[in-house]
């Protein structure tokens, strides 16, 4: 996990990941991120590329586009 946590930390620093983080649910552990991408391919890329998911330790992701954006100015 430390290297899924350098691998979002390295896309926020160049601007492609816009926040991320664990989420405390009860239900069981679990991330939330959102990224800023060009193309389903790009964010395909991303996806396939993180440490957790090539570890193959069970790390999915469900991927949902965000129609809008609300930001505090």
């Amino acid at each position: 996990m430390e290297a899924h946590a350098a691998y979002w930390r390295e896309h926020l620093r160049q601007g492609v990941a816009v926040v991320f983080g664990p989420v405390a649910d009860p239900k069981g552990p679990w991330g939330l991120g959102v990224i800023r991408v060009k193309s389903e391919k790009q964010m395909r890329k991303l996806v396939e590329n993180d440490p957790a998911v090539l570890a193959r330790i069970g790390a999915s992701y469900e991927v949902l586009p965000m129609l809008n954006a609300v930001v505090a100015t």
